[in-house]
C-alpha cells in the first residue's frame, strides 16, 4: 500500500507516519513551517519539504491509497483571515482535487474541537458549529468543502477527525502553543509548582496522540464518510493532571492559582464518543493516569538521550 501524511513534521503527523510505514511505502510531506524534523529521525520513508498550497503533487506520487491531511496553521492565535483559509481550506480544496485525479478515494483529514468554540458538552458532531476564533472557523469550512465533495463524488470516503485536546510525544516544538499537559510537565520536572487558573477545576478532553493514530487508522478503514470526535469521553481536570505527573514524576508539588485573565477561555471540553465507538469502532485506550505515566517515561528517555 502507499500512504500520503502532509503535516507529517508535526505531532500527530509524525506519530502517524511512523506508524503508516509498518503497512506500506508512506512519503512525508512539510514545510518545516511549524514541524520539526527531528520528529521524523525515526522514519524510513520519502519526506519532502514543501508547501501544501504550491507543492506539485504529481512529482510526489501517482498512486496513493490513502491520504492523511494533518498539514495545517493550528495555532489559535493567528488572526491572519487570509492566510488562515489559504492554508487550510485552499489548500485542502487542491488535496482533494489531486486525489481525484489518480483515484485515491480514501481521504482523513483533521479536523478539531475548536468547531465547537465554548459551545455545551458533551460537545455532538450533531450539534452547530460555533467557533469563537479563525481557526475554528477554517476548519468548519473544510468540513463543509469535504461534505460538497463527497456529494459530487459519492464514491470517495472523506473522514474529518475533530481532534479533542492532543498531547504526547513529538509537541516540545510547539512551544507555548503545547499541550497543558507538557507545560505543566516542564514546571514539574524542573522542581517548580505548577501554575493554572484558579481554581483548578477547568476540564479538557485530554487525547494521547497514541490514541489519535489508531483513531486515524479506524477511518482508514471505513467505507463511509463523515465527521468524527476523537477524544476519550472522560474529560480531566487540570488538578487531575497535576495529580497524575505528580505520580508520574514522584513528585509531591503542590499547585499555584492566579486570576484568568482571558473572558473568552475556554473552561470545559468534553468529546460525545457515541459516534466514533459505534460508527469507526474507535475507543481511546489511554485514560489521563495511563497516558501521563506513558509520556512521562517518553520524555525522561529522551532527557537521558
Amino acid at each position: 500500500m502507499k500512504f500520503l501524511v502532509t503535516g507529517a513534521a508535526g505531532l500527530i503527523g509524525s506519530n502517524l507516519a511512523l506508524e503508516l510505514q509498518k503497512y506500506g511505502k508512506t512519503i512525508a510531506l512539510d514545510d518545516l513551517s511549524a514541524g520539526r524534523k527531528d520528529n521524523l529521525a525515526r522514519f524510513k520513508g520519502t519526506v519532502v519539504t514543501a508547501d501544501i498550497r504550491t507543492v506539485n503533487y504529481s512529482k510526489l506520487l501517482d498512486r496513493c491509497d490513502a491520504v492523511f491531511h494533518q498539514a495545517a496553521i493550528s495555532d489559535t492565535t493567528v488572526m491572519d483571515r487570509n492566510l488562515m483559509m489559504s492554508v487550510n481550506v485552499e489548500a485542502f480544496k487542491r488535496l482533494l482535487i489531486y486525489a481525484k485525479s489518480i483515484g485515491c478515494k480514501k481521504i482523513i483529514y483533521a479536523s478539531s474541537a475548536a468547531t465547537y468554540g465554548k459551545g455545551k458538552v458533551p460537545m455532538k458532531e450533531t450539534d452547530r458549529p460555533a467557533p469563537a476564533n479563525v481557526y475554528g472557523e477554517s476548519k468548519v469550512r473544510m468540513e463543509q468543502v469535504a461534505k460538497a465533495f463527497v456529494k459530487e463524488n459519492p464514491d470517495f470516503s472523506v473522514v474529518g477527525l475533530r481532534y479533542f485536546n492532543v498531547y504526547g510525544p513529538g509537541e516540545a516544538h510547539k512551544k507555548k502553543s503545547a499541550s497543558m499537559i507538557y507545560q505543566l510537565y516542564l514546571q514539574m520536572a524542573a522542581g517548580k509548582n505548577p501554575r493554572v487558573f484558579k481554581w483548578g477545576e477547568q476540564h479538557r478532553d485530554f487525547i494521547y496522540v497514541k490514541d489519535v493514530v489508531a483513531a486515524n487508522l479506524k477511518a482508514m478503514a471505513y467505507k463511509g464518510s463523515g465527521v468524527f470526535n476523537v477524544g476519550t469521553g472522560a474529560p480531566a481536570t487540570f488538578n487531575e493532571v497535576i495529580g497524575a505527573l505528580n505520580e508520574a514524576l514522584k513528585k509531591n508539588l503542590s499547585p499555584e492559582y492566579f486570576d484568568n485573565p482571558y473572558s473568552f477561555y475556554q473552561d470545559r471540553t468534553h468529546a460525545d464518543m457515541a459516534s466514533s465507538s459505534t460508527i469507526l469502532k474507535f475507543k481511546a485506550k489511554y485514560g489521563i493516569d495511563k497516558g501521563i505515566k506513558d509520556y512521562v517515561s517518553i520524555l525522561k528517555k529522551q532527557k537521558r538521550r
